[in-house]
């Protein structure tokens, strides 16, 4: 009952391979759910369907590298509080939802978990390419420690985070994330925006026990992803071998260039303060949270020059909880602001791949995966139609969404 991959010819496209500043002419072929060279492949099977773009721009299948599925409010306690299997029925309609959106990979950077996975796997939601960490490690009263200070709580689910302590602690968490498939680790880092008791500058886990994560996970052959704001935190994180960076908004030059020095990723999230700042107070967002998204609001774009100009490899994330996911295009409309359309581009297709791990993704080119967008016209002169859903077709695996 899985997603059965298709076969289609779209004709008469301007095409972005995902790296080129120059757009192609021509048409993109898609056999069995993959981009193929028709000069060099011979199709045996039913005729491809045909897609006419009458001029219009196709460009790969674009890749959100820090979403929440399991993010379905704004409330930590809440979420955790809720059974899993009334979050994975709503992650899967947030997945759907981005789906359509465009988002053909979503790299979901504090939940996720097999049962989710397979589900999509066998097709039962249309729904991206899925890759998730479980839930993100945290110390007590770090960033995904849920409780308030003046409350005693047992919050034991562990849908997007998990308390995790010391060293030996640390290391069998991880093992236990690898044997249910975990694409990659999260860890807190830093203080954040929806936790209630951690300020948001001061680093998280002792220099030890970040080492043991990113120890375990090298010799697994994956990475981790550290929630991290302030230059105190980074470096704590990339010193001691986190390759992702998620958010990053207190980023100073210093810092920036460690990161280059490292080959460390930085995914900025700028989507989620600009939703958080208009849509918060109506949502419920609790005023200490409010204070918190203020202070990291403004120098999210700044933090993305830095890291430019140091070298660093720029992807795209959102990090849009509960429902403001609807502001998931908006993301790139803020990325575009700071880094115009040719770079954000990239950010959402190829540079997250390269984060990801996986060449057959954010390109256009024979051996990919069939998964592009179709604008309706070209976004390189009309950067609007990145942020327009309704003018867009969605292939994914070589079917149209």
């Amino acid at each position: 009952m899985g997603q059965q991959p298709a076969s289609l010819t779209i004709t008469n496209a301007r095409i972005f391979d995902g790296f080129s500043a120059e757009l192609t002419e021509g048409d993109v072929h898609i056999v069995d759910g993959v981009i193929v060279d028709p000069e060099t492949t011979e199709h045996t099977g039913p005729p491809a369907t045909m897609l006419d773009a009458d001029g219009g721009t196709v460009v790969p299948g674009l890749i959100d590298a820090h979403c929440h599925a399991y993010g379905v409010g704004l409330d930590m306690v809440r979420i955790e509080s809720n059974p899993l299997s009334y979050v994975a029925l709503k992650a899967a309609r947030r997945l759907n939802n981005a789906l359509r959106r465009g988002f053909t990979t979503i790299r979901d950077v504090a939940g996720g978990d097999p049962g989710l996975a397979r589900a999509l796997d066998e097709g039962l939601v249309a729904a991206p390419r899925y890759f998730y960490t479980g839930p993100a490690l945290s110390q007590t009263g770090g960033h995904g420690d849920p409780r308030p200070g003046d409350r005693d709580l047992c919050v034991g689910h562990s849908h997007m985070s998990e308390i995790v302590d010391g060293v030996d602690g640390v290391r069998r968490a991880v093992r236990e994330r690898f044997r249910r498939g975990a694409h990659a680790i999260k860890i807190m880092t830093s203080g954040g925006v929806v936790s209630l008791t951690d300020p948001i500058r001061r680093p998280q886990y002792s220099p030890e026990e970040v080492r043991a994560i990113t120890d375990e996970a090298a010799r697994r052959g994956s990475y981790v992803a550290a929630h991290a704001y302030s230059p105190e935190a980074i470096e704590h994180s990339v010193s001691n071998g986190v390759r992702s960076i998620e958010h990053g908004n207190l980023l100073d030059e210093a810092t920036a260039q460690l990161m280059a020095d490292h080959d460390a990723f930085l995914v900025p999230t700028l989507a989620a303060y600009d939703a958080l700042d208009r849509r918060g107070g109506a949502l419920g967002l609790n005023p200490i949270s409010q204070a918190k998204n203020r202070e990291v609001l403004d120098s999210g774009k700044h933090a993305i020059e830095l890291a430019r100009s140091a070298g660093v490899r720029i992807g795209f994330g959102t990090d849009l909880m509960g429902d403001l996911e609807d502001d998931q295009l908006i993301g790139l409309r803020l990325q575009v602001d700071v880094l115009g359309v040719l770079d954000a581009l990239r950010s959402a297709t190829s540079v997250n791949a390269q984060l990801l791990g996986h060449d057959d993704l954010g390109r256009i080119g024979a051996g990919a995966a069939g998964d592009v967008v179709l604008f309706d016209g070209d976004p390189f002169t009309d950067a609007s139609l990145l942020w327009t859903e309704k003018r867009r077709t969605v292939i994914r695996s070589g079917a149209v969404v």
